[in-house]
Formats: C-alpha cells, structure tokens, sequence
C-alpha cells in the first residue's frame, strides 16, 4: 500500500469535527451521506446535543499551547524501573490513553471520565487481579503542542477501521499457512452467511426505509453478536451515545455545565451488565438481552425511556451497520443470491471482513505469536498520518466523550509527567516528576489496565 493509498484510508477513518461542517464529497457518498446528515441534526438536537461541538475536551485541546492530561497506571514500579511508557492500541489505535485536566486553583479538575476510571474502575481491575498491595496511580502528564501542530478537531473513529484491518491482512496473511488461510477464510464467510438475517434486516431500514418492532430488531442484533462480535461495538456505543445524549439527571446537568458528558452512565451500564469487564474490556462480550433493557436504564438514570430507547437503537444500529461495516457506496441486495467466497464479500462487505478478521486473528492458530505485530503495523500507519497532519493529541471521534492520547511518535513532543495524589475535595495535585520517555512502541495488549485479562509476576513493560 502506498502512502496515497494509506493516507486516504485514515483520513477517512477520521471525524473531522468543523464548525459548520465542511461542504464537499464525504467517504460515504451518496443517500448514506445524506442519512449521515441527518443523524448529525438528530443527535445534536437531543437534551445533551450541544455537547457534540462546544464541550471541555476541545476546549482543552484548541485552547492552549499546553495539554495537562490525567492516565491511570497500575504498574507505576515497572514504569519507573525501566524509565519507559508504552502507548496501547485499542480506540485510540497507539496512545498513551487519557482523560483531560482543567487547572483547579492548586490543582487540577479531573474530567468525569478520568474520576470514574481512578476510582470505580481502576480499583476494581486492581482488586480482581488479587495481589497484595498493587494500586493503580494517577500521572499527570503537561504536553506542549508547538505553533504548527494541528488546531482543528479530527478524531480517530475505531469504527471505521475494517477495511484498514482488511489491507493489513492481505500483507500479512502470509504469517499463516495455506490452511490456515483457508480456514480463517471460510470460517469468517460461515460467519457473515449465517447472519444475514440481521445484515438484511439492517440493510433494508437504511436503503429501503423498511419499518421494523424495535423488539424483533434487537433480538435479532442479539442473537447475532456472538457470530458477528464486531456489532458489540456498534451496539455499545449507539447505547453509549444514546444514554449520555438523553439525560436529564441533575448529575448529568452538571456535567454538562461544565462542558462534559456524563460518562458515569455508560460505564455503570457496562459493569451492572457484565461486572467481570473491568480489565477485560472486550465489547465483542456486550450483548445485553433485549428483556433486560428497561431494568438496566432504570438502575443507571430514571429519566431515560426505555421504550424510546429501543426505538432510537434499531435505527441507529441499523445505520452504524451500513455506514461502517459495507464498502461505501455498496447497497448489498438479493442475499439469497450472494456468492460465498472471501473475495467476493470483501467487494460488498469489505469493513465487515476486517473488522472480522482483525478480531480473529487475536486467537486463530499460530497468529497469536504474531498479532502484536498486526497491530504494531496499523499504530504506525496511524502515527504517520497523525504526523502528517501535526496531530499531538488524536482523540476518539466516535462520539467526544473525553478519550483522548498523546501521539507517541510525534517528532517534536515536548512533555513533563508527574505522579499525583488526590486530595478530600477530588483534585489531583503532583507530588514527583518522574524522568519517564514515551516510546513508540505498543506494549503487549495482556499488561495495558484497560485490557488485561489477568496478571502477571513477570517483568511487564509499563503501560
């Protein structure tokens, strides 16, 4: 793949958030374009709308010359031994994962996403790892962007990864053996053939405006996640979106006034329905039953209708599946008659096929030897585009819920970290600068806080 080809490819895995919105040709040309639109007027006009363009997160990140970000270790020993932060993949592809800092008087405001991440969901991780005295701790990091870096507002949207995931593996498929190959091939295609009772159910409320119970819709989503995991994704962050766009809960008011969206709601929504995900976050798992919907939403906000939920869920999950799992500009009709072969689909359905194999190959034979290099490959394919376009700081533009990274591979980082302490009121304060050097290089997907699926005694590089 040349860097023409590949630069095309994240820009387009990019959401390019202008104010107003650039005219011209979008990726998803087409009526799909002209429904991507509309969903854009229809999120921003729910309560918490506003918050799509004018919130905390970019206002951090076009504010100043300097960032000062909040990142949660449970290896602060490891990191200081050996002098190295390693950035993780995940939705921000190869960063050091963050939440932003707001100066606070002596110290800092903690964004709500950060707050939730160190004290519910770090200690959990930490106390299901079961070893004596291991904490997660706070750093503070303060990044200096110079003049020429990037003052718009691009975030990386994981979503839209598939058919980066797909080019990658044609480079590297030959890691595996012609059986291998073979059976990755076809046991993907088996998967997509017998989901598509979902994929046509799908298909037909965007292209043909077909009307469908919002009941039967997600029953159908449910029983086919476990063939299709990619659509725990999609389910998870149009439930996601849809809790913190729709709250009217004091607390969420609050978050808002201060610019931010309640973050609160969706991870309570994520560990009541599967309480053992702290340190395993795998949304492949997240799946919901449809029955349990209207308990769920009442646990974690009164002020959301569960029956209008359903109802926003069968049409957003619909046009997530669309827009992000067919090739653009493919309306893919008459199932009945599809040819089942790889290379066929990958014409119709390419996104799909990534994102497939990409989650695949994380437990397919002898690949997962090899799969941190299939991820190390993409982070630098992310870092090269991201130091095209002078970006210090992507973040995660699948909706801007406060996610965001240091580029690790930026020429002309310039920055200063600290271990912090909070004090009784929430606010972190830094105790010691810490001579650390982030290194562009992915620490293995078992050690990162947010992924791992159990310790290990072993010498671990710090993430």
């Amino acid at each position: 793949m040349d860097f023409l080809d590949s630069y095309h490819l994240w820009a387009d895995a990019h959401h390019f958030y202008e104010s107003p919105r650039l005219p011209g040709p979008r990726s998803d040309a087409g009526p799909l374009a002209e429904l991507g639109d509309a969903w854009d007027s229809r999120l921003e006009e729910t309560p918490n709308g506003g918050l799509l363009r004018d919130n905390a997160l970019f206002d951090a990140l076009g504010g100043s010359d300097r960032l000062y970000l909040l990142h949660v270790t449970h290896a602060l020993e490891e990191i200081n031994r050996n002098g190295v932060l390693y950035p993780s993949g995940g939705c921000l592809v190869g960063s050091i994962y963050c939440a932003p800092l707001s100066v606070a008087g002596s110290g800092f405001h903690m964004h709500n996403l950060g707050r939730y991440i160190l004290t519910r969901e770090a200690p959990a991780f930490t106390a299901r790892m079961g070893v004596p005295g291991r904490t997660s701790t706070p750093l503070i990091f303060e990044v200096d962007a110079p003049s020429h870096a990037y003052r718009g507002l691009a975030g990386i949207d994981y979503l839209r990864l598939g058919i980066i995931h797909l080019q990658i593996y044609t480079h590297l498929e030959y890691l595996l053996s012609k059986t291998e190959r073979h059976q990755l091939r076809e046991g993907i295609v088996s998967r997509i053939k017998n989901s598509t009772a979902f994929l046509a159910l799908a298909s037909a409320v965007v292209h043909q405006s077909a009307t469908t119970a919002p009941d039967r819709f997600l029953g159908v989503l449910h029983e086919t996640i476990p063939r299709l995991p990619i659509l725990g994704y999609l389910y998870f962050e149009a439930l996601s979106e849809y809790v913190m766009l729709h709250s009217t809960s004091d607390a969420t008011r609050r978050l808002a006034d201060l610019g931010e969206m309640n973050n609160w709601l969706y991870k309570e929504m994520l560990f009541l329905s599967f309480p053992n995900m702290a340190g395993r976050f795998d949304l492949a798992r997240f799946r919901p039953a449809p029955r349990d919907l209207d308990a769920l939403l009442g646990r974690i906000d009164p002020t959301l209708n569960a029956d209008h939920a359903r109802a926003y869920l069968a049409d957003r999950v619909s046009y997530l599946t669309a827009a992000r799992l067919f090739t653009p500009g493919q309306v893919p009709e008459a199932w009945h008659r599809t040819r089942w072969e790889f290379d066929t689909l990958a014409t119709q359905l390419g996104p799909l096929l990534g994102h497939l194999v990409h989650r695949e190959l994380r437990s397919f034979g002898r690949y997962p030897d090899f799969y941190f290099y299939f991820d190390q490959h993409k982070a630098l394919q992310a870092w090269n585009y991201w130091n095209h376009m002078d970006i210090v700081a992507p973040f995660n533009g699948t909706i801007p819920k406060g996610e965001l990274g240091i580029n690790p591979a930026y020429p002309d980082l310039r920055y200063k970290i600290w271990s912090a302490r909070q004090d009784d009121d929430g606010r972190l304060h830094p105790i010691d600068e810490l001579d650390l050097t982030i290194a562009p290089r992915l620490v293995d997907i078992k050690y990162t806080l947010m992924r791992n699926n159990r310790w290990t005694t072993e010498t671990a590089p710090a993430a």
